[in-house]
C-alpha cells in the first residue's frame, strides 16, 4: 500500500434510472446490490424484485488489447474514464414459500458476484435470503430487419405491431409519438409474401444478450445469507448467514462443506451473529468474517475442518468512551473488503470506517468517523430502527482511498494519509455538492441543535426524523469501486450513479 499524499477531485460521469423530484419510487424498483466485473468491463446490479441488470463498458474496454499503433491514433479527446451502457437484465429470484416453517423467502437480491471466465459468456453469482443461483449471460448474433419495400405485407404478429404497420399518409392525424393510429385496411389478393419473397428487405446482424440459470445452490442455509464470495483457486465460493459459513464447489448445486458454525445448543447461550465473510484475495486457505460484536476473525482452512474455533481475531480494544447497549449495536460490523496487497482489511460499522493490518490485531491502523454527530441520540435511532442500517464499504485498487456512504443520499470518500478531517461528502446527483470539513461541522452542529429542541417524527412515532440537514430515510447504501480506475458506482433507491476522479498531487 502505497503512501504517496494525493486527493481526488471527484465529476459526475453517468446515472441511470434517475427519477424526477417526488416521483414515487415503487419498493421492488429499489437497488440492493453492485458489484463491478474483475476487469471492469462490465457492472451488475440487483434489486428487490429480484432482477439483475447488466452494464456493459462503451469505452476503453480493450484497451490494454490493442497495439501501439491503434493507440496512437486513438482520439485523445475521448473520454477516458469508464462509460457504460445497458446490456441486459434478467429474473434472478422469484418469491418462494417454505411450508415447512411456514415462511415467505423475498426475492429480493442480497449479495452478486462475478466468476471467472475463459470465454466470451459471463458468469455471475446471485442470492437471495436462501438460494444462491449461478447465471451465464452470453452473446449471440440475431438478425434485424432494417428497411423493406413498402407495397411488401408480412402476416406475422410482431410485423403488425410494429411500425411499418401504421399508415403513412400524412393526411390522417398521429399521435405524439409519430405513429398513426389506423390500422392499413389495403391487402393484396395473393397470398402474403414470406422473407424470402421480399426482395427490398435487408436485414442487419446485431448481438443479443440471453441469460441461463446454471446451477441453483440451496437448502443449506436455515437464516438469511448475509455474504457471498468467490475464492482465488475460482472453484469454489462461500456464502454465510448468521451463523454458519459453507463451502461451495461451483460445479456442485447439491452439496456443501460447512466450515463454521456459531449456533451454540442452547439459542440463549448466543452472543453473536455473522455479519460479513470474504475470502483472501490471493491465498485460497485464508478467509476472514464479522460479528456483531465488532470483531474480524481470520481464519486457515488448513488448521481445522471446522475453522470457528481457530482464528486471529482483530478488536479495537482502543475504543474509548462510555459502553452501553446502544453503542453495542453501533459496533457491529456491515460489511468488509480486503484490500488488492491482501494485507489489509476494511471494514463499516455504523459509527465508523476503519482500516486494518492483519498483522496488528489490537487496533485499526486508521479510523474515519462518520456519523460521530448521531452519538447523542443513538436511542432515537434505535427507535426507528435506523441503527440497523447496514452501510457497504469500497476502496481503491491501490489502497490508498476508501469510500462508505451515508445518508441524505450521500457518500464520503477519505484518504489513507489524511487523517480524520481529510473526507469529501459527495450527495448523489448530477450536480454532487462537494462539503469541505468545516462546512460539514456546521451542518452536524445545526442537526445537534434540532436533536436539542426535540424530535420530530412523520407518519407514526417509528417513521422519519423531520430534519433538512439529514434525511435519515434517503440513505445509501450500496456503491462499489472500480477494479482498475477511480470511478465509484452507487445506488439510491432506484437510481444507479458513476463519478470519476483524477488525482490531485501536493
Amino acid at each position: 500500500m502505497t503512501s504517496s499524499m494525493r486527493s481526488l477531485n471527484w465529476k459526475f460521469s453517468q446515472v441511470f434510472g434517475e427519477r424526477h423530484p417526488g416521483e414515487k419510487v415503487e419498493e421492488i424498483d429499489i437497488i440492493s446490490a453492485v458489484e463491478f466485473e474483475s476487469r471492469g468491463d462490465y457492472l451488475a446490479t440487483g434489486d428487490h424484485g429480484g432482477r439483475v441488470v447488466l452494464f456493459e463498458r462503451t469505452n476503453g474496454k480493450d484497451y490494454q488489447l490493442r497495439s501501439r499503433k491503434e493507440l496512437e491514433h486513438t482520439d485523445s479527446s475521448v473520454t477516458s474514464h469508464p462509460l457504460y451502457s445497458y446490456k441486459t437484465e434478467f429474473q434472478s429470484h422469484e418469491i418462494e414459500f417454505d411450508y415447512l416453517k411456514s415462511l415467505e423467502i423475498g426475492e429480493k437480491i442480497n449479495k452478486l458476484r462475478w466468476c471467472a471466465s475463459s470465454n466470451n459468456s459471463l458468469f455471475i453469482l446471485s442470492t437471495n435470503d436462501r438460494t444462491i443461483k449461478l447465471w451465464k449471460v452470453s452473446d449471440h448474433k440475431v438478425k434485424k430487419i432494417i428497411e423493406m419495400d413498402s407495397n411488401a405485407y408480412i402476416s406475422s404478429e410482431n410485423a403488425l405491431l410494429s411500425e411499418k404497420s401504421f399508415l403513412t399518409d400524412q393526411s390522417i392525424q398521429s399521435v405524439p409519438n409519430g405513429y398513426h393510429l389506423e390500422w392499413i385496411t389495403k391487402r393484396p389478393k395473393s397470398t402474403f409474401p414470406t422473407y424470402k419473397e421480399s426482395p427490398k428487405m435487408m436485414f442487419k446482424f446485431g448481438e443479443c444478450a440471453s441469460s441461463r440459470c446454471r446451477r441453483v445452490y440451496s437448502h443449506a442455509h436455515d437464516y438469511n445469507i448475509n455474504s457471498i464470495s468467490i475464492n482465488s483457486d475460482c472453484e469454489t465460493f462461500l456464502s454465510a448467514d448468521d451463523l454458519r459459513i459453507n463451502m461451495w464447489n461451483l460445479e456442485v448445486g447439491n452439496q456443501c462443506f460447512n466450515i463454521i458454525d456459531l449456533k451454540p445448543l442452547d439459542m440463549e447461550d448466543l452472543v453473536e451473529v455473522i455479519t460479513s465473510a470474504e475470502f483472501h484475495p490471493a491465498y485460497c486457505n485464508l478467509l476472514a468474517y464479522s460479528s456483531s460484536r465488532g470483531f474480524i476473525r481470520l481464519v486457515d482452512m488448513r488448521q481445522s475442518a471446522l475453522c470457528d474455533q481457530n482464528a486471529r481475531i482483530l478488536q479495537d480494544r482502543e475504543a474509548h468512551g462510555s459502553r452501553s447497549f446502544f453503542t453495542e449495536i453501533a459496533a457491529s460490523i456491515s460489511d468488509i473488503k480486503f484490500a488488492k496487497d491482501g494485507r489489509h482489511i476494511l471494514t463499516r460499522d455504523y459509527m465508523n470506517l476503519k482500516l486494518w493490518d492483519l498483522h496488528m490485531e489490537s487496533s485499526p491502523i486508521v479510523s474515519f468517523k462518520i456519523h460521530e454527530f448521531l452519538r447523542p441520540k443513538l436511542s432515537e435511532l434505535y427507535n426507528g430502527d435506523f441503527i440497523f442500517d447496514k452501510f457497504d464499504c469500497c476502496l481503491s485498487r491501490d489502497g490508498c482511498h476508501f469510500a462508505t456512504g451515508t445518508y441524505s443520499n450521500t457518500f464520503k470518500v477519505f484518504c489513507h494519509d489524511g487523517g480524520h478531517t481529510d473526507g469529501t461528502r459527495l450527495e448523489a446527483s448530477k450536480n454532487p455538492n462537494r462539503v469541505s470539513h468545516t462546512q460539514e461541522c456546521q451542518k452536524n452542529a445545526g442537526l445537534l441543535t434540532i436533536f436539542a429542541r426535540g424530535l420530530h417524527w412523520r407518519g407514526h412515532e417509528n417513521s422519519r426524523f423531520d430534519s433538512s440537514d439529514c434525511d435519515l430515510d434517503s440513505k445509501l447504501i450500496h456503491l462499489a469501486w472500480h477494479p482498475t480506475t477511480n470511478l465509484i458506482a452507487c445506488a439510491t433507491k432506484c437510481s444507479l450513479y458513476m463519478y470519476h476522479a483524477e488525482s490531485e498531487h501536493f
